[in-house]
């Protein structure tokens, strides 16, 4: 197409308008202005401002930057990631066990919580960068007029009143009212998401609702992709359009990950429970008459029993290898907590350009007329298969054509291009048809004729039945079709009457509502005498060769992607910035619109009242959005995120970074995106393609179900570290583990198969059935019933059975067990006793792991037996032969014995104590059985008490 259509011109659905919008922003009406008032207006001159009245608005108005953002500091980031909750409790033990003359236990907890600050210090650190993302866009340099020359200077030194001298290439640095403006075509698609570059003129306009919508504005950020323009300022740093967004998503608070939540929650409950069980033991000692340094020992162990130390550092690292595990899927995820969030997602609201599409535009259909009264829409070919007739279409096209040969030709228009690439697929090389057929003159696009023409010298290429030069006109179908008389059908030219305009209109309206963008193409041959004729005179009696459609492509495997969506319970709707017949179309082409789905565009949008879009949100069976603005796509994402919903919004450009910022999982694209689009997202796309978001979601819902995988695991083994101190209390007896043992369980040999569990593979049909409900917990009353009422007790039954075990085999009933025991707690019982009490608080830490292989086994699925599960993998294999190594090393080594007050256990325990794993596992399979009976009684009730309501 042309230079400076916009997608009107050609054919399509409305481009952008002179909306009639007033703002009260005093510095945009100048927009309304004659070009030659603009200067006066904004108090400088067409030569530009001196250097001294630039320096005096720069000292007074400020230097065209934006804000920097206001961001924690280092310190107050690591502050925060000591001080919540679980943080302040090991503080707190580990303060009581320093004071207990406990030294190696209060470092061991203070490491624990140094480590777990620094991993989310720094994953918050990597967080928030879109604001330095929206500087660099800022270019470093413009050029303007000062003192009536041109000069270059740094772009943050231009002020109001500056005018700007732009030409192809150029980022604009400013907002600037245009006074003058040769073939001037700006993209705009990072602030608005239109698609396609966009005509910008000096003819006033009403001031619209963005300064990006004006026709006579250009906007900082725009890019220059055609032609040149003098522009004088009205707008810098944060008071522009690019400002203004950068201050709604800085001022978006970025909604909370589910699990960031949860495990808020988790931490929250354990730490309430932990100090209650502490405090009470302490109390009831203490009025029992222990001495006050026993009770608080005591008290020590029930916290540290109590606090999982191994949960927040299990949690991140298993989402660190889900993050690796989503990379090598092409998702790169910048936020920890939002890899679990994408297994909550229940609605993707995602443009449509270069995720759904592959953002490239191709010639799908070319067509040309037929004999009278036999033409329409089956005419049409694509262009490998053009006959005679397309191939001379689109030679034609490829003549009045302004792209350079090859893809990285010097123009940017992506209808030039796409016409170029249709003309070599049909065989004809764009560079020998310009050898044969020379340019001798040009009138180049015009937004009010919406058409170009170029004269050359005729050529076989054509096929012209005269040997001088042809004219060739290429626009908007119906500006071109206005000036034909005639049709060029397969039998030769034929006037056009009222049926030959019925029939191309016909055709036209069938392919544009498809959403595709049309070309008409038209020549005419009247010998040299065109060559010195000016457009208008040219641009008579033309012989229409035909139309060509045009249509960005859906991405290869995107239909698939939606249907799994569909499959999953995850609703998409399309929020875009182009306008709704393209974005309908595209729809239906990747297999989204179905009966019940609706466009709505923005100003409808806008109209609405929050309840009345709720309302729409809920009650629609699918919608696409179009021409939104960016604080519409904003209230959007809030507005399903009120009815509940977990939302993951897509976007690439600028405009999309406040709603990026704003939804539960911001997804942003590698390729194509913008810095800005990428920092304000929570996971990248390395390849652009919708069909990675649900891998993603897919991953986050494998990352939830490992997390409770991990989480059964490592809150079973709780029950038997309390279980110790509470047979103390109530048996009068020494706690059967030591307060180092229970952290030699808890960060030694429970770690590694925790993280394995945490990286198990997803489990068949994950992607079967609807998202989880948003009010699921990660640690609901289920799995603390599976961890503690029933694992747990087993666990803590083994536990106490080994420990009393060795005291019997030693000859030491209850009764003398009890003797002793004073005598243990107070670190003076004969060396013999003291033994005995190593070895058996060693087989009860024995016991605990060795239930704990078992337990690692069952807890790879929830409700499946784990006899019908794959095998373990390497790293969940890996992960038992070092828990098993471990326990052997702290059990057998001296070094590790002294530091852990273990002893040797002899050949003759290792057999009963290796029992625990099968009989661990054999007591979940039991479990299982339970749960999944109760589950089919209750199927079997439903419906004879009626239909669940």
């Amino acid at each position: 197409m042309p230079r400076g259509a916009t997608s009107a011109e050609r054919g399509a659905a409305p481009g952008p308008d002179r909306r009639g919008a007033s703002t009260d922003a005093p510095a945009t009406a100048s927009l309304a202005l004659p070009a030659p008032d603009v200067a006066a207006a904004l108090g400088t001159r067409e030569g530009g401002l001196t250097e001294r009245e630039a320096g005096a608005r720069l000292a007074s108005i400020g230097r065209n930057e934006l804000p920097p953002p206001r961001r924690r500091s280092g310190a107050r980031r690591a502050l925060a990631q000591v001080t919540h909750p679980m943080a302040i409790l090991l503080w707190a033990a580990a303060g009581l066990s320093f004071a207990s003359a406990m030294p190696q236990l209060g470092w061991a907890i203070v490491l624990v919580v140094v480590v777990n600050g620094a991993v989310g210090a720094w994953q918050e650190h990597r967080g928030d960068r879109a604001l330095a993302a929206l500087e660099a866009l800022m270019p470093r340099r413009a050029r303007v007029l000062r003192g009536g020359g041109p000069r270059e200077v740094a772009a943050a030194e231009v002020v109001p009143g500056d005018v700007l001298v732009l030409a192809e290439g150029d980022r604009v640095v400013a907002d600037a009212r245009i006074v003058q403006a040769t073939l001037l075509r700006l993209d705009v698609s990072l602030l608005t998401g239109e698609s396609l570059p966009v005509d910008r003129d000096a003819l006033p306009c009403l001031a619209p609702r963005a300064v990006a919508d004006a026709s006579c504005a250009a906007p900082a950020g725009a890019t220059v992709v055609t032609g040149r323009a003098r522009a004088v300022v009205f707008a810098t740093g944060p008071r522009t359009e690019l400002g203004r967004i950068a201050r709604l998503a800085t001022a978006t608070r970025r909604a909370p990950s589910t699990l960031e939540l949860q495990v808020a929650r988790i931490v929250r409950t354990v730490t309430a429970l932990a100090v209650g069980m502490g405090v009470a033991v302490f109390a009831l000692l203490h009025v029992f008459g222990a001495p006050l340094w026993e009770s608080l020992l005591f008290a020590i162990g029930i916290i540290v029993a109590n606090v999982p130390e191994g949960l927040l550092p299990a949690i991140t690292i298993t989402l660190a290898a889900n993050v690796q595990r989503m990379a090598r899927r092409h998702a790169l995820v910048s936020r920890l907590s939002a890899v679990e969030t994408l297994g909550a997602v229940d609605v993707i609201c995602t443009d449509k350009t270069g995720t759904l599409t592959e953002n490239a535009l191709s010639v799908e259909r070319v067509w040309t007329p037929g004999p009278a009264g036999r033409g329409g829409p089956a005419g049409s070919d694509g262009p490998a298969d053009a006959g005679a007739a397309g191939r001379r279409l689109l030679a034609a096209a490829a003549l009045a054509n302004d792209a350079h040969v090859g893809p990285t030709g010097g123009s940017a228009d992506p209808i030039d291009r796409a016409l170029l690439a249709a003309a070599a697929a049909a065989r004809l090389e764009p560079a020998a048809l310009r050898r044969a057929c020379p340019r001798l003159a040009e009138a180049p696009f015009d937004a009010r004729r919406r058409r170009m023409s170029v004269v050359v010298r005729a050529g076989p290429p054509l096929a012209a039945t005269t040997a001088g030069p042809v004219a060739i006109v290429k626009g908007a179908p119906l500006a071109v079709l206005e000036r034909c008389t005639r049709v060029a059908d397969g039998a030769g030219v034929r006037a056009m009457d009222d049926a030959g305009r019925a029939e191309v209109l016909e055709v036209h309206d069938a392919l544009a509502a498809r959403g595709l963008r049309l070309v008409a193409v038209a020549i005419r041959e009247d010998g040299g005498a065109l060559a010195g004729r000016d457009a208008d005179a040219v641009e008579r009696d033309l012989t229409l060769l035909g139309l060509v459609a045009l249509a960005d492509p859906p991405r290869a495997g995107v239909g698939a992607a939606l249907a799994a969506c569909a499959r999953a319970g995850v609703r998409v709707t399309i929020v875009t910035g182009d306008h709704g017949l393209t974005a309908r179309a595209v729809a239906e082409a990747v297999g989204l619109w179905t009966a019940g789905w609706r466009v709505v565009d923005g100003s409808a949008l806008e109209a609405l009242a929050e309840p009345a879009l709720e309302a729409l949100l809920e009650a629609s069976a699918g919608l696409v959005f179009a021409r939104v603005t960016p604080e519409q796509k904003l209230r959007l994402v809030r507005a399903y995120q009120r009815l509940g919903h977990v939302v993951a919004v897509t976007g690439d450009g600028v405009n999309d970074a406040p709603a990026l910022h704003a939804a539960n999982v911001g997804v942003a694209m590698g390729r194509a995106g913008t810095d800005v689009a990428r920092a304000a997202a929570d996971v990248v796309l390395l390849d652009d393609d919708f069909s990675t978001i649900v891998a993603a979601v897919e991953g986050g819902r494998t990352t939830f179900a490992n997390v409770r995988k991990f989480l059964a695991y490592v809150l079973t083994s709780n029950v038997p570290e309390i279980a110790p101190f509470l047979a103390m209390v109530v048996l009068h007896v020494p706690p059967a583990l030591g307060i180092l043992q229970i952290l030699a369980i808890d960060l030694g040999t429970d770690m590694l198969p925790a993280l394995a569990l945490g990286a198990e593979p997803p489990e068949p049909g994950l992607m079967a059935g609807p998202p989880r409900a948003r009010g699921r917990r990660v640690l609901d009353v289920q799995l603390l019933l599976r961890a503690y009422g029933w694992l747990g007790v087993v666990e803590a039954a083994a536990c106490l059975a080994a420990f009393f075990a060795v005291w019997w085999r030693a000859g030491y009933g209850l009764g003398a067990l009890q003797a002793v025991t004073p005598a243990l707690l107070a670190h003076a019982a004969p060396a013999a006793v003291a033994a005995t009490y190593r070895e058996a608080t060693s087989a009860a830490l024995a016991a605990i792991v060795c239930c704990q292989v078992g337990n690692v086994l069952a807890c790879r699925s929830e409700r499946t037996s784990a006899l019908r599960l794959a095998r373990p993998g390497r790293l969940l294999a890996a992960g038992i032969a070092v828990e098993v190594a471990l326990l052997l090393a702290i059990v057998y080594l001296p070094p590790l014995q002294a530091m852990f007050g273990t002893a040797p256990l002899p050949g003759a325990a290792w057999p009963w104590l290796l029992a625990c794993a099968p009989a661990t596992l054999l007591a979940d399979e039991v479990g299982k059985g339970i749960v999944r009976g109760v589950s089919r009684l209750r199927r079997g009730r439903v419906p004879r008490r009626g239909p669940e309501r």
